[in-house]
């Protein structure tokens, strides 16, 4: 069965298929973000999975958008990333760190100085954020309209990025995913719908994928490209996404990134929104998915709503090489096995995905 099949993934012999997605839970320690043994206990369950693919870590402070999210950019973090790092490996699983900056989609309550949210350009964000209210509960809030970046912020930001890989392999990771979708910053540049520039950042599709690819070319600089992984989500509408020429701008990226080698180009499905699935998706996507996958030729991962079914399907087809898991992965800790078996999940409890205890984290049982 292609699914259960090993690939190679960078300098990684994964041993099947399988991987986890990135997941938002909004349960790093405070104060500082720091990741704590809670968090070690949830990865270490996981540690089956082809390769784990953390939850959006900010690279600094700027770039922080919701309450409780995990940082890359101080000394106790890399310290309680390395425990989650030491824990995987020792329970033989494989992870990267994604790298996370939110751009647009924050609140002043996270920012430097109190200061807006940063963007591509200062447009309306048809959205909210997760926030810590005055009685340490979680609330959502309205987002502002942002401050567009200079170039001096751009180049401070990238620099940001190339710090945060650093601090991932220091921290032990076997890799980095740059997180280059969902409607955060990288996402916001490669889209006409939230880049309104006149500069080398903005107007064709060539100059609002250059950030991304400066990003690329800074981290592959330091940590090299068999470490690296880009996310993606072509045709998505979270967060006020959207672009003229999808086609021509993803089709652009997956050419340009054929120049590193990476490790991985990462895809979801645009009928996820969020962490909704819709019941359509857009009817150019097919086409679309099938030319990225010509375009791209390295090593492909699709995520977006599949099961054990429709994974093995999109293997045996060669529609991907490796399908990431989300929601079933966190109330599966061992959802490989029960693929394989093709026995029953675990229903996960969406009261408990953002923010909690242990409760709806960490006791979800296995099999047996």
């Amino acid at each position: 069965m292609p699914l259960f099949s090993p690939i190679s993934v960078g300098e990684l012999l994964l041993p099947h298929r399988i991987a986890m997605a990135p997941l938002t839970r909004s349960r790093a320690g405070q104060p500082g973000n720091v990741p704590t043994s809670m968090n070690v206990e949830y990865y270490r369950q996981r540690a089956s999975a082809a390769l784990i693919i953390s939850e959006a870590t900010q690279i600094s402070q700027q770039g922080q958008g919701y309450a409780w999210t995990p940082g890359i950019y101080s000394e106790a973090q890399i310290d309680g990333w390395k425990a989650v790092a030491n824990a995987v490996h020792a329970a033989g699983g494989r992870m990267f760190l994604q790298l996370w900056h939110v751009g647009r989609v924050s609140h002043p309550s996270f920012q430097p100085d109190g200061a807006l949210p940063v963007a591509p350009s200062a447009l309306p964000v048809p959205g909210k954020t997760f926030i810590e209210d005055a009685n340490g509960n979680g609330v959502w809030s309205d987002v502002p309209t942002p401050q567009a970046l200079d170039l001096a912020g751009i180049a401070s930001i990238v620099s940001d990025y190339r710090k945060a890989a650093r601090n991932a392999i220091a921290a032990g990771m076997d890799g980095v995913e740059i997180h280059a979708g969902n409607g955060y910053l990288l996402d916001q540049f490669i889209n006409s719908n939230s880049n309104h520039r006149t500069d080398e950042y903005g107007g064709s599709f060539e100059n609002r994928a250059r950030l991304l690819l400066e990003v690329v070319e800074a981290i592959v600089s330091e940590i090299g490209a068999e470490r690296v992984g880009v996310r993606l989500t072509p045709m998505g509408r979270f967060m006020g996404m959207g672009d003229d020429t999808p086609e021509q701008t993803f089709g652009c990226i997956a050419k340009r990134l054929n120049e590193w080698k990476l490790a991985y180009l990462h895809l979801v499905e645009p009928a996820m929104v969020g962490n909704v699935k819709e019941d359509s998706t857009d009817p150019r996507w097919d086409a679309m998915i099938l030319s990225m996958r010509k375009d791209y030729q390295g090593i492909l991962i699709l995520a977006g709503g599949y099961d054990g079914k429709s994974a093995a399907e999109a293997v045996a087809q060669g529609r991907a090489d490796i399908i990431a898991f989300g929601r079933p992965f966190i109330a599966n800790p061992d959802l490989p096995e029960r693929i394989m078996r093709a026995a029953p999940l675990n229903t996960p409890d969406p009261a408990s995905f953002f923010g909690g205890t242990s409760v709806g984290y960490t006791d979800y049982p296995r099999m047996g």
